[in-house]
């Protein structure tokens, strides 16, 4: 999806300063005038006013059904464009995306990018249950060409020995695994976590001699599992796997 700037909108008069009903006194809990102008657009979605794909009306049109001033109505459709909500594209106007999960749930990985080594923990606990279970539904539905999909990153792991390189591989194979569950949008959450974490599997990867090869081995593991379709062990083999860097994590944070 192109994210363009809020100017996709069409051409309209210079911004009003006349009141609107923004200006009201909230009957409920308070929101600011941007979120009050993002809860009205996403209505307009919700109650099917607006469909995926759909073009949303000029900005003095939509201001004036919605009641919104043009600059609260530019900063609410900035904030659902980086959501993924809208799509706005300079010169030809503001749409709707496809509104597919997996887009929506990008987002995380934004979220996730904001937290500081002190919470990395948190985050791995976060893939240790999202992960092993996405990768056990993928034992129960992995064809085989994805299949052999995972074996080919296998494959060029055997090749690698900078850390940065192997993580990167590491993490390629696991998102073949979980894009396998056939489920997108678990698939784009678990990447997100994965994302934010891998930094910590470049560490040890550095640090402990061994561990490119642990990392093989439990590779070859959870693909073994994957091949005979037995979700049990795969989802205590990702367990393990990932449960392993997330204790070492945890000694090296207790260390310092």
């Amino acid at each position: 999806m192109g994210r363009g700037r809020t100017g996709g909108f069409q051409n309209d008069a210079a911004d009003s300063g006349g009141a609107t009903a923004e200006n009201a006194q909230p009957t409920g809990p308070v929101l600011s005038v941007t979120e009050a102008a993002i809860l009205k657009i996403k209505n307009l979605i919700v109650d099917g006013a607006l469909r995926p794909g759909d073009r949303l009306p000029t900005q003095d049109r939509l201001a004036t059904q919605l009641g919104l001033s043009r600059s609260s109505l530019r900063e609410a459709v900035s904030a659902l464009t980086l959501l993924g909500v809208l799509d706005a594209r300079q010169g030809d106007g503001t749409y709707v995306t496809s509104l597919r999960p997996e887009l929506l749930v990008s987002v995380i990985g934004y979220i996730v990018d904001l937290h500081q080594d002190s919470s990395l923990l948190e985050l791995f606990e976060v893939r240790r249950v999202l992960e092993p279970a996405a990768s056990a539904l993928a034992a129960t539905r992995i064809t085989d060409d994805e299949l052999a999909g995972v074996r080919d990153c296998l494959i060029r792991m055997e090749h690698l020995s900078d850390p940065e390189e192997l993580v990167a591989g590491d993490m390629e194979f696991h998102d073949c695994i979980v894009r396998a569950s056939g489920n997108a949008t678990l698939a784009s959450v678990v990447r997100g976590f994965s994302q934010q974490t891998s930094r910590v599997h470049v560490w040890r990867m550095a640090a402990l001699a061994g561990v490119p090869e642990w990392t093989r081995s439990q590779h070859q593991a959870i693909y073994r599992a994957l091949a005979a379709h037995d979700a049990q062990m795969v989802l205590a083999a990702e367990t393990v796997h990932v449960a392993e860097s997330e204790l070492w994590l945890r000694r090296y944070l207790d260390s310092k």
